[in-house]
C-alpha cells in the first residue's frame, strides 16, 4: 500500500497561474467588496452582480492553465496515495492530472438551485438571472459563502486523520474552518508547509518549512520526498 499524502491547498498554489489570490489586503476580490459577492445577504441584495462576479471568474478559470506545482503534486501519485483537499474553486489540480481532489469551498464550473443545495449542475458557461433548477430555485453558483456550512469538512477531516504525510501550500491558514484541520494531523506525522511567506504552524509535530512560492516550493518537495 503506498503511504498517504493529505496536501491542503489555498490561493498560492493558483497564484502563479495568473489567479488573483481570494482575498488581498484590502479585503477586496478582484475590485469588490467580499461580502457584497461572497455572502448570503449579498446574493439576496444584488443577485445580478453576485452571478454577473462568477461569471467573470468562471471566465478567468478556463483561460487558466495549471502550473507545476499542480502537476508536481499529480506526479507524487506515483510514489503516494495522494488526497489534495483545496479551499479554491478552480480546477486546476484535475486539470493538472490529480486524480483525488475535495474542494472545500465549492466549485466554480458547477452550480446549484438557491432552493436547494441539493441540486447541482455543472456549467461552463455564464449563470443569468431567470436560470431556473428543476425545483424552479433561481440557479446560483456551487459556491460557499461566508456564513454557509462547509458541508466537506467532515469528509476533509477523515483524509487528515488517515494522513503519513501532511502538506500545506499557499495557504495563510486563516481561513475557518479550513485552517483547523491542521489540529486532525496525528503527532508523529511529518509535515512541510509550503509558501512565500510561512504562516503560524502549531502543532506539536515536526514541521518543514519551505519559504517559497508554490511552484518551486513543490519542486523542492518532490526532491524531499
Amino acid at each position: 500500500m503506498k503511504p498517504r499524502l493529505v496536501v491542503l491547498t489555498g490561493a498560492g498554489i493558483s497564484a502563479e497561474s495568473g489567479l488573483r489570490t481570494f482575498r488581498d489586503s484590502d479585503g477586496l476580490w478582484e475590485g469588490y467588496d467580499v461580502y457584497e459577492v461572497a455572502s448570503p445577504k449579498g446574493w439576496v441584495k444584488n443577485p445580478g452582480l453576485v452571478l454577473d462576479f462568477y461569471n467573470g471568474r468562471r471566465q478567468d478559470v478556463k483561460a487558466a492553465m495549471p502550473n507545476e506545482a499542480h502537476t508536481g503534486l499529480a506526479k507524487l501519485e506515483e510514489k503516494y496515495d495522494v488526497r489534495i483537499i483545496t479551499q479554491n474553486i478552480d480546477d486546476l489540480h484535475e486539470r493538472g492530472g490529480s486524480s483525488r481532489v475535495l474542494h472545500l469551498h465549492g466549485e466554480i464550473f458547477k452550480m446549484r438551485s438557491a432552493t436547494n443545495e441539493q441540486l447541482v449542475y455543472d456549467i461552463y458557461e455564464d449563470i443569468r438571472l431567470g436560470d431556473i433548477a428543476a425545483d424552479g430555485g433561481q440557479l446560483r453558483p456551487h459556491i460557499v459563502w461566508f456564513g454557509e456550512d462547509v458541508t466537506m469538512m467532515k469528509q476533509a477531516v477523515m483524509e487528515v486523520l488517515w494522513a503519513d504525510i501532511f502538506v500545506v501550500i499557499g495557504t495563510s491558514l486563516q481561513v475557518y474552518p479550513a485552517a483547523s484541520l491542521l489540529d486532525y494531523v496525528k503527532p508523529h506525522v511529518p509535515i512541510y508547509v509550503i509558501d512565500k511567506k510561512i504562516p503560524e504552524v502549531e502543532t506539536s509535530g515536526k514541521v518543514v518549512c519551505i519559504e517559497k512560492p508554490a511552484t518551486s516550493g513543490v519542486a523542492e518537495l518532490l526532491s524531499l520526498l
